[in-house]
């Protein structure tokens, strides 16, 4: 590990290198590079069809965006780098609840390198409480920091419908080991319950993306209902009883 790979964006080691200086890195710059590397490379798993690099910097982006509404935009930037840093696709169980992102093990990551790199260890935690939190996507009360990496997060629900499309076709190619209807009951679960929500985004500029992630989540929800009706009907009826 160590070595940044030619697919990833030149930009994002040195956003890394400034994101840990700027929460109080005191090491010197080969070893923030080298931590950043090493997380380039996990985000960077074949496994990773979704929660991978392009993933990674779409969040980074939308924290850039939504960064002026934040009290500690580095540590929130750093969070979005650790959120999905360990990913496991494997388990069934997980995927109704959280998906694949092992958020407490991915902060646990986090407190651990950032203090390795001279993070004071107030900022570490910090981090990764904002990233344990992920887990039900739900900010914390009263927390700005915690609403914008929320809402960075999900920011793809609302994609344009193509994109959206795409999104939904790489969720599916991570979980491909799933059965269909298992998971097809688990993503009718998680749609269920996002769109019980009050609101899906909870900073003032996020809350411009509802409407749109609605829409998205709306007709993904129609068309899986649809498709699990249709593997229902296939089923063939029992032997007959005498």
């Amino acid at each position: 590990m160590g070595v940044l790979s030619a697919d990833a964006p030149q930009w994002l080691l040195g956003s890394f290198v400034r994101s840990c200086r700027g929460a109080g890195a005191t090491v010197d710059d080969d070893s923030v590079r080298a931590t950043g590397s090493e997380l380039i490379e996990r985000w960077q798993e074949p496994h990773r069809h979704f929660h991978n690099l392009r993933h990674l910097a779409a969040v980074l982006h939308r924290v850039d965006e939504l960064a002026h509404e934040t009290h500690e935009p580095e540590l929130v930037r750093l969070a979005a780098w650790y959120h999905g840093a360990v990913f496991d696709a494997d388990r069934k169980v997980a995927y109704a609840t959280r998906g694949g992102e092992q958020t407490t093990l991915s902060a646990d990551l986090a407190r651990t390198q950032l203090v390795a790199l001279g993070v004071p260890q107030a900022a570490a935690d910090r981090v990764g409480e904002l990233v344990d939190n992920l887990a039900r996507h739900k900010p914390l009360p009263n927390d700005f920091d915690s609403a914008v990496l929320n809402d960075a997060d999900l920011g793809m629900l609302a994609a344009e419908p193509q994109r959206y499309k795409a999104y939904v076709a790489e969720v599916r190619a991570e979980y491909a080991h799933i059965p269909l209807p298992d998971y097809l009951d688990a993503r009718i679960k998680v749609i269920t319950k996002l769109l019980a929500r009050p609101r899906l985004y909870s900073s003032p500029l996020g809350h411009a993306w509802e409407d749109s992630a609605r829409q998205n989540l709306d007709a993904e929800l129609h068309r899986l209902a649809k498709e699990r009706r249709r593997l229902a009907e296939q089923v063939p009826s029992g032997p007959a009883t005498h």
